[in-house]
């Protein structure tokens, strides 16, 4: 019973800190892992320090991602790459699929560039595709949100995805896959009730028809990359960490070294040219293996994206070095802030479990239902109230995935805990309201009214996050992947 009141001690401390005393998402998180480590069996002594180790551990994981991942996006956004993509897909499905053109380029963009950037981005092309149509102007907007939201939510290297992950111990390229396939019927079923939304809600001040849609960033660019300089930095991290996933699990534990003992045993054999043309073709399979590992990592893969992104830049606009650095050194101020954030939410989940919060939430779900699709509602449903409770998506991820870490640690669920990341990923889409910055973006950028939004915005986000959850249950029971 005390590793729950713990437990409840360190949320307390955390949504207080945050909605109460209005601090810092950081210092909420810290402070509540200072507490809860004070609470937690171990020596005083290293009460502190065990925090502070748990703070560097997490923030070496996900540092170099969310730093590269801020650099990739302010880079697009400077070089005119992201509204080179949204234009060419639009010019390939076609007004009359415009909306499935938004979502896509939506999802697209938050891979890399955070919620309200991207929608800040779309908002205008929604605005001038409703200038040439007059009508649907709220289906645009919406699909905007929907692909973005479930990327933002669901695939690294967002910020919350990727603590989830470490948290859970889930492989990040294969967070990546999984999230993209149970995103698919969540956007697919957004766009059906976006254009529902758009006959049903009429807004009460429709925008003004009376602005263009080139921004001042596409007027000042002497030229505009191509399609493949705009999409790179995007599509290259996504192949090598998918890659080095895949590798890893079609050629576990295949590595040069593992050959050895085989040739060894094989010198003893006579020569046989079939065998040999095997045992060549399975040493250059082990070789591979090593080289896409190596290239498949979170760090260099979005390093090298964060180079090439960076190099589009500088070709595109031809800066000089003050305004290069200059774009460089914002990028990773506004990236530094949430590398703290998760770092300290890490710490946070590193002292739940050494309050051994894990054993004492599993025996009150003892059972092997607890075990199976029963845990994917409850790690959902812990995620909903915390975002309805707090606001933040990313917070809730957080502490969610460090409530259910702690509880399935050393412990056989039945399927891979990617399905877990992804449930939490899905809760945190639910209860978006008036606590919620990503609701008044929506809301200020869009034009609409609060009823507006919340008659809109927050029932499709909990919509398609229902929809991406009901997908991560049965492939949880269809696909494991616990092999």
């Amino acid at each position: 019973m005390y590793p729950i009141v713990v437990l409840a001690i360190g949320v307390a401390v955390v949504l207080g800190g945050i909605l109460v005393l209005r601090l810092n998402a950081f210092l909420a998180l810290i402070t509540a892992a200072v507490v809860v480590s004070f609470l937690a069996p171990g020596e005083p002594v290293e009460k502190v320090s065990r925090v502070a180790e748990a703070f560097g551990a997490a923030a070496g994981k996900v540092g170099i991602p969310i730093a590269m991942a801020a650099v990739i996006g302010s880079c697009l956004l400077a070089s005119g790459a992201a509204e080179k993509i949204v234009r060419v897909v639009l010019g390939i499905v076609g007004e009359k699929r415009a909306g499935a053109a938004l979502a896509s380029s939506g999802f697209v963009l938050a891979v890399p560039v955070f919620f309200d950037t991207v929608f800040f981005l779309l908002v205008p092309l929604a605005r001038s595709l409703y200038q040439s149509t007059r009508r649907n102007y709220l289906f645009y907007l919406v699909s905007i949100g929907t692909g973005a939201v479930m990327a933002h939510t669901l695939v690294p290297p967002t910020p919350g995805p990727l603590i989830v992950a470490d948290q859970l111990g889930v492989d990040v390229g294969l967070l990546m896959l999984m999230g993209i396939v149970v995103s698919a019927p969540a956007v697919v079923v957004g766009l059906f009730t976006a254009r529902l939304m758009d006959r049903v809600v009429k807004l009460e001040s429709p925008p003004v028809l009376e602005e263009t849609t080139q921004d001042a960033g596409a007027e000042a660019s002497p030229r505009e990359p191509g399609l493949l300089a705009a999409i790179a930095p995007i599509v290259v991290p996504v192949v090598l960490v998918a890659s080095g996933t895949i590798a890893a699990r079609l050629l576990d534990g295949l590595t040069p070294g593992t050959l050895e003992q085989g040739v060894a045993l094989l010198s003893s054999i006579e020569a046989d040219p079939e065998a040999d043309r095997r045992l060549t073709m399975i040493g250059g399979a082990a070789w591979l293996a090593e080289v896409t590992r190596v290239i498949g990592d979170p760090n260099l893969a979005l390093l090298l994206a964060a180079a090439i992104s960076m190099a589009v830049f500088a070709w595109v606009r031809r800066p000089g070095r003050t305004e290069f650095g200059r774009l460089v050194e914002e990028s990773l101020l506004g990236g530094g802030v949430i590398i703290l954030v998760t770092a300290a939410g890490g710490a946070f989940g590193a002292m739940l479990k050494a309050a051994e919060i894990g054993p004492a939430i599993e025996s009150a779900f003892a059972g092997q239902a607890a075990a199976g699709v029963t845990l994917l509602w409850l790690a959902f449903g812990v995620t909903s109230l915390l975002k309805v409770s707090q606001g933040s998506s990313t917070v809730a991820m957080i502490t969610a995935s460090a409530m259910i870490g702690a509880m399935i640690e050393g412990e056989a669920i039945g399927y891979n805990p990617v399905y877990l990341a992804i449930a939490i990923g899905c809760g945190s889409s639910l209860g978006v309201w008036m606590n919620d910055s990503g609701f008044w973006i929506f809301c200020r950028m869009g034009g609409l009214t609060e009823s507006e939004g919340l008659r809109t915005w927050t029932v499709q986000t909990a919509l398609t996050g229902l929809v991406a959850m009901i997908a991560a249950c049965v492939l949880a029971v269809m696909l494991p992947l616990s092999g």
